[in-house]
Formats: C-alpha cells, structure tokens, sequence
C-alpha cells in the first residue's frame, strides 16, 4: 500500500493471522475497522494490541458518556495538532448523539454547557503543566480511570498517527468544512458509537505480554494507581511496557538523550523554524542519531517528521535486524518517542487527580 499510510505497509485484515487477526475481530465488533489508523500499528502486533486494549477499556466502554470521552480524545487531539484524530472522534461524539459538544471539542471552543465546558478545558490542557484546569478534574473519581485512560491513549495515538499516515488522504475535506456533513456522516458510525460492549474482553488480545517494570529506560510502566484494579490499569502498563521497550533499538547514547529531553520538555511546540530537536541530540555519536531523532521528534513534534529522516535512520542500518522487520523496528522507534512523552503528560495528570 502507499496512502494513505506511510513509511510502513501495515497488515491488511485479510491476511491477518495470530495476535493482529484477534485485535481486528474486536475492532471491526466493537469500533471502526475499515482501512483504520490503528492499522498503521500492525508491524508492532504487541503495540497494536495494547493500544487496542487501553482505547477500548477506557473510551468504549464504561460508565462515563461516549460522546464526553470522545469529546475529551478530540480535545487532546486538537492540543497535539493531529487533524485527523481531531474529526474522527468529533464524529464519533456526533454519532453517540451530543452534536453541539462534537463541535465544540472540534474547534476548541468552550460549549455552554458549564461541565462540558470544564471537561474540555481539561482535555485541552493535558499538555500544559500546571494549568488551572488540570488543578480540580471535571469528572467523579470513580470515572477517574476512563478520562484519564482517554486522555493519555490518545496522547499516545495522536503521535503514532501523525508519525505514519499521510493525514490528509484520511481526511475527507467536507468533513472539515461543513457541520452539516459532519452530522451525515456521524449516522454512518453512530451504531458503533452507541454500544456499549462489556469491559474487560480487551485484555484477551494482551495474552502472553507481561508488565515489564522500566523496560526501555523508563521507571514504574506497571499497572498505575490512578487506574485502580480494572482493566485500564492492566492496559495501561501494558501498553507503557511494550512502547518503551523500543527503546531497546536505540543506542544508550541516543536513548538517554531522549529521556532526558523529554523529561525536560513542557509540553509546548516547538517554535518553527529551525531544527527542533538538533541541540538535544547534539551530543549522540553519528550513527545513533538517526533513530534518536525519529524517536524525539514522534515525542515533541511528530508533524516534523520528514521522508528523509526515516531514509537516514535506514541508511545507517535501522529496521535490518530482526523484531519484525524494517516496519517493525521504525514502528517500535516511534512508539519509545511516543510512550516517553505520554508517560510524561501521565506524571503532570496524576499530579493532580
């Protein structure tokens, strides 16, 4: 395949097998197959599975409103700049039927609803330390799991998605100019934004991956306190614990200076212009560079991403080892990036629920 996914060649259903089959079977139940982003995650079956797993506890299903946590994922994703991920849930918010607040969370405007509005508030400040809106979370604690779970699998997809697929050939463009379209086409997915499917069959797709506690450099991936004991903390750590053992592929070199970026990084965009990660990495031997900069790119600035940093990052050998193949390894670089970012904006949420 070319577009709309790049760089990688995901699984496509038909000839999926094994652990990427079992995963498409519950999507295509339980959300939106068809030629979708999380596809892009295939090369990676133990990636794809816990991403899966994490957005389906915390998102689908739950007590909490679909149309409010996908509100909040489309919220998150407009923070990140991930266009699509910013319709696609509008959307399915507009399909569990709460139209106004789809096109609230879309636009990033406040909706006149006083607790949608501070959820929205919420949602947009995941990505900003010490915000006021991040002080007092507009959701009861026992509902704590399923927003923060929303929040932070989005994080996590929002980079993967803006890293591997070409976002504007996913993206109709009269979904972005018309309300009106945008109310259509939600009828197409509201069945599957409606249902509420048991909790807890996600973790079936997880059988055979253990929580590996500071895989890849980064401490305390296990099951998370803010979790509690259900399924979104299994996937939680998980998800942590595969994504960052990416970093395995780094050399000690390039991936301490990731760590140490991004545990330095505020949450803010790099200014344009320039070279947004070059000082970071300016003290990374030649040939460890190219993964290091992929991988603190999908961290800070996954839009940066360019066809010649992948193509430098294969030219000194990425992707020719074994872990799946050249789509394997890129697919597992960027995931260590986007893991070490979401476990960030982890650590500044549960500061403060």
């Amino acid at each position: 395949m070319s577009r709309p996914y790049r760089h990688t060649t995901p699984v496509q259903p038909k000839a999926a097998t094994g652990r990427v089959a079992a995963v498409y079977a519950q999507m295509e139940q339980d959300f939106l197959l068809a030629d979708g982003p999380l596809m892009s995650l295939s090369p990676a079956p133990e990636l794809l599975a816990a991403t899966w797993a994490l957005l389906r506890e915390a998102e689908i299903v739950g007590t909490a409103g679909r149309a409010a946590k996908e509100a909040v994922a489309s919220a998150v994703s407009l923070a990140n700049r991930c266009p699509f991920c910013t319709e696609a849930h509008a959307l399915l918010a507009h399909g569990a039927g709460d139209h106004g607040l789809a096109e609230a969370a879309r636009a990033g405007h406040a909706p006149d609803d006083r607790r949608h509005a501070a959820l929205l508030a919420w949602a947009g400040a995941t990505r900003s330390p010490g915000d006021p809106a991040l002080a007092a979370p507009p959701f009861p604690a026992a509902q704590a799991p399923e927003f923060l779970g929303t929040a932070l699998v989005t994080h996590f997809i929002n980079r993967m998605v803006t890293s591997l697929l070409d976002e504007d050939a996913l993206l109709p463009s009269a979904v972005r100019r018309s309300a009106y379209v945008r109310r259509a086409a939600a009828l197409t997915v509201g069945r599957a934004a409606r249902r509420r499917p048991e909790p807890g069959a996600g973790l079936d797709v997880l059988d055979g991956l253990d929580l590996l506690d500071g895989v890849g450099g980064v401490d305390g991936v296990d099951a998370p306190a803010w979790a509690g004991p259900g399924p979104i903390g299994r996937a939680y750590g998980t998800l942590a614990a595969t994504a960052s053992a990416g970093g395995g592929l780094l050399g000690l070199s390039a991936r301490a200076a990731v760590l140490a970026a991004v545990a330095a990084w505020d949450g803010a965009h790099p200014a344009l212009g320039g070279d947004p990660v070059a000082a970071a990495l300016g003290d990374v031997p030649p040939a460890e560079r190219p993964a290091a900069r992929l991988a603190l790119l999908a961290a800070l600035a996954p839009y940066r991403i360019t066809d010649a940093d992948v193509a430098a990052w294969r030219q000194v050998g990425g992707g020719g080892g074994d872990g799946g193949g050249r789509d394997g390894e890129l697919t597992r670089v960027l995931a260590f990036g986007a893991i070490t970012a979401t476990v960030r904006v982890e650590g500044w949420l549960t500061d403060n629920s």
